[in-house]
């Protein structure tokens, strides 16, 4: 079912400074488009060479696996911004599409290493100067397979419910900072991942992709994939003053899934 076209949320977030990794293409690129939209500086990471050369916001190639990367794309951010309010975590990779026992520990590690460890490593190099700017905002990208089992997903479920913990720990850590620490949990977000996810699953489960394309969607009250602005907008309304008493949350954008298919 096609919900439409989204509208972006109309803000005013001038002068807030932005850092946002794996900006360059697909979530990042429009959460990246809507902060500056809104009157943000916004300062991306991608590890994608294509990806960076289309995109207009000032950026550097870091890949977020490596811990070096990580440090250094947050200490270019704060450098070219002059300080920062918000570092988005939105990094990730979708991992392999496996039983378990066919999980190599090479495929395992590496999704773990870039959509959980490395909003660990960006958000520990971005306290100091969230803390000295007076308070913040961390936004971390969950999934719906972090309030979900994932049957043949189980190296991306455990990162995404991994990230949950980080949050919810993290919030608590930073709150008498005024750093507020959120997750915002997708559902099916229309886009090529998802395409490339229905096409291993159908695959492996011996059906055509129109069909998984429909149990897809089927498990959501809406029938319907969400859209990166969907998660756009969310970004927007937690770094903005309008959630400025929302921490340690974990928000499902999802279209109101009742389970996994």
């Amino acid at each position: 079912m096609d919900m439409g076209a989204r509208t972006p949320l109309t803000v005013d977030l001038t002068g807030l400074r932005v850092a946002i990794t794996a900006g360059a293409n697909g979530i990042g690129r429009v959460m990246a488009d809507s902060f500056a939209a809104c009157g943000a500086s916004v300062f991306i990471s991608d590890v994608d060479p294509a990806a960076l050369a289309s995109c207009p916001h000032p950026k550097m190639r870091a890949d977020a696996g490596v811990v070096a990367d990580c440090e250094a794309f947050v200490d270019a951010a704060v450098k070219h911004l002059g300080g920062l309010d918000v570092l988005a975590n939105n990094a990730g990779i979708a991992g392999p599409t496996a039983l378990v026992e066919n999980v190599t520990p090479e495929a395992l590690e590496a999704t773990l290493r870039i959509d959980l460890a490395s909003m660990f490593h960006c958000s520990r190099r971005a306290i100091p100067a969230l803390r000295a700017a007076g308070g913040g905002s961390v936004i971390n990208l969950s999934s719906a397979a972090g309030r979900f089992g994932f049957a043949l997903r189980a190296p991306y479920a455990a990162a995404k419910w991994g990230v949950v913990g980080f949050t919810k720990s993290l919030s608590i850590e930073l709150g008498p900072d005024r750093i507020r620490v959120n997750a915002i949990q997708p559902g099916p977000v229309d886009g090529p991942r998802i395409r490339a996810v229905i096409k291993a699953k159908a695959e492996a489960a011996g059906i055509s992709e129109n069909e998984m394309t429909e149990r897809t969607v089927g498990v959501t009250s809406l029938k319907s994939f969400v859209t990166q602005q969907d998660i756009a907008n969310m970004a927007l309304y937690l770094a903005s003053p309008f959630g400025a008493t929302i921490s340690g949350q974990a928000i499902a954008i999802d279209g109101d899934m009742q389970t996994t298919m």
